[in-house]
């Protein structure tokens, strides 16, 4: 989470704070390997927002990934 807070600009306490929510909504599920915890990402719901959520967590994350599957 230091990783991702430090490339956002923003407080690890707000990253933290972010995957949790995102975790409580069903967006992401973590298990531990080891001392660290390793994210998935469910990228078959739609999108939160209501004017979004004909789309889904996939559409948004492909551009960005381009052919990488691993999400």
């Amino acid at each position: 989470m230091r990783d991702v807070a430090s490339q956002v600009g923003v407080t690890e306490r707000a990253v933290q704070r972010i995957v949790s929510e995102l975790e409580d909504a069903g967006y992401l599920s973590h298990v531990r390997v080891g001392r660290r915890n390793r994210y998935k990402v469910h990228t078959e719901l739609p999108l939160r927002h209501s004017i979004e959520q004909h789309c889904l967590v996939s559409s948004l994350l492909k551009p960005i990934l381009g052919g990488r599957r691993r999400i």
